[in-house]
């Protein structure tokens, strides 16, 4: 693994979260209610699906799914880790509105305004 890999994953938080995301790659590969280890304002980690053919640095479209599927934060992201039980996304892109969603979900999770401040501010750079 590359420094570079090391060093995004320390500046931002992973929180544990339980919720199911639907996965669904740009070649048209669908995964429904992915288990969902955790999320963080730069990512997120799922545990692999038994017939997963994706690979690195393919590019999926990643619905996390909250309050029974009520509210949805979509992002665009690719695969950034991959190992035989789980699978890392490195978002690429995401609207306002997920971003809102997702940020508050990190705030109320986190616990600490000031390490919200940073990772918010890293994300801008």
């Amino acid at each position: 693994m590359s420094n570079d890999n090391s060093d995004e994953r320390r500046r931002f938080s992973r929180i544990p979260f339980e919720a199911n995301a639907h996965i669904n790659s740009h070649k048209g590969e669908l995964h429904l209610n992915c288990h969902v280890i955790d999320v963080s304002l730069n990512g997120i980690l799922i545990t692999k699906p038994f017939d997963w053919l994706g690979k690195m640095n393919d590019q999926y479209t990643v619905d996390l799914l909250l309050e029974n599927a009520q509210l949805v934060i979509k992002m665009d992201a690719k695969v950034a880790h991959l190992d035989d039980d789980s699978i890392g996304f490195l978002c690429t892109h995401i609207d306002l509105d997920s971003i809102t969603h997702l940020k508050r979900l990190v705030e109320l999770n986190l616990g600490d305004e000031g390490l919200l401040g940073r990772e918010l501010s890293a994300l801008i750079h």
